[in-house]
């Protein structure tokens, strides 16, 4: 696993050994920056960061802000040492929590963010959960995206606050992309 653009391009990233996860793939994670827009001068949340892939790539194409949450006090360590091994120097935060503690904390400091990125496990409910947790849109910033990486098998209701926007297939991995509905 590596980062694949930006300032940090080709720096590889570790991942603690006996670690069970399942990374965002180069493919998908490049696919992803594709179609996300400019990360200059953006913040970026990485919700489920695992070992903080695609939050570092954010940083290392330019994000001002990331903030990774990441419940596994080991994983948020190799965030950590990652972030530092790309010698990325742009204001982050790591917050070795869950990832609904870690939003309702981000809430109380009334922080937004233009791109909320999302891993959580597969086929487990959490792409709905993790919408009802950011419910109400107040950390998403006007103009902002929540991607979600999920199973192509997974689903969820219909959303009042935000709208589907766009969905693209990678094997069995799809990323679903939501914005603020308008009367939302």
């Amino acid at each position: 696993m590596k980062v694949i653009g930006g300032t940090a391009r080709g720096r590889k990233l570790s991942i603690p050994k006996g670690a069970r996860l399942r990374a965002t793939a180069d493919r998908t994670k490049e696919s992803l920056f594709n179609i996300l827009p400019s990360l200059e001068g953006k913040s970026f949340l990485d919700l489920f960061a695992g070992t903080g892939n695609v939050g570092i790539e954010a940083m290392s194409r330019g994000a001002v802000r990331t903030v990774f949450v990441e419940k596994n006090a080991t994983m948020a360590d190799a965030i950590r040492k990652n972030v530092s091994a790309c010698g990325l120097d742009s204001d982050h935060e790591v917050m070795a929590v869950p990832c609904e503690r870690g939003i309702n904390i981000l809430k109380q400091r009334e922080e937004s963010f233009d791109i909320i990125f999302a891993d959580p496990p597969y086929e487990k409910g959490y792409v709905e959960r993790t919408l009802l947790w950011l419910g109400g849109g107040v950390l998403l910033s006007a103009n902002g995206i929540i991607a979600i990486e999920h199973s192509e098998k997974e689903q969820w209701g219909e959303w009042s606050v935000f709208s589907l926007v766009d969905q693209r297939k990678y094997g069995n991995t799809m990323i679903s992309f939501w914005e603020m509905n308008e009367d939302g």
